[in-house]
């Protein structure tokens, strides 16, 4: 899936693609990008990758990338050790000089409360120390021949309704007749839908390992 294929079904459904185009590519380009943007407000989880991520030294408090938007999770270093996830509060009070301790390698790290792109590391990272994690990155600009790689493909109706609710946005007539909010409809309940279906291919009981109906 790329923006032009994107693109092209986007022509069809607001019938623009004669000899007179109301709409260039580039500004079609703009809304796909856009639309892509409106996906990872609404459906984060999409947009979730596992990477190796370099941390600062010698500091407890971490930053993720700057495309990173939220951290998932942190699962390990990159050198295979586990790191474990604790509650900052109950760390504080049992062993309060832990931001003081020498530099290491990691065995825990604290979600940030207020800041969901930062985190903490117990002990403070040493020199070099890469982690391997999971967090939400923000989808970049794609040129117009540029596979988007962040969705498969299956989200292609999705991509195309919410980028023709932005075409049609723009013309009077369509916001009257409501034909740009039935595109805007769409493209919510696509992406609700698809966040529900979750519930029936990752419920599994964690004791057994079996579906739960």
């Amino acid at each position: 899936m790329t923006p032009s294929s994107v693109i092209t079904e986007v022509r069809d459904l607001i019938q623009d693609n004669g000899s007179s185009l109301r709409y260039s590519d580039t500004i079609l380009l703009r809304f796909v990008n856009q639309t892509l943007k409106r996906m990872a407000m609404l459906r984060p989880d999409l947009f979730s990758i596992t990477a190796d991520i370099t941390t600062t030294p010698n500091v407890s408090e971490q930053e993720l990338p700057s495309a990173a938007v939220r951290l998932v999770e942190i699962f390990r270093n990159k050198d295979g050790t586990s790191i474990e996830e604790i509650g900052r509060d109950l760390f504080d009070r049992t062993y309060p000089q832990w931001t003081t301790d020498p530099a290491g390698v990691p065995t825990k790290y604290i979600r940030h409360s207020r800041n969901p792109r930062r985190y903490f590391l117990y002990p403070r990272p040493a020199v070099d120390t890469v982690l391997v994690g999971e967090y939400i990155t923000t989808p970049p600009t794609y040129t117009i021949s540029e596979t988007i790689s962040v969705l498969p493909d299956v989200y292609l109706p999705t991509l195309v309704d919410g980028t023709v609710y932005l075409a049609e946005s723009i013309d009077n007539e369509h916001i009257n007749t409501g034909r740009a909010k039935m595109f805007y409809d769409s493209f919510v309940e696509s992406l609700g839908v698809s966040f529900q279906a979750r519930s029936i291919t990752d419920n599994e009981d964690t004791n057994t390992g079996q579906q739960r109906g």
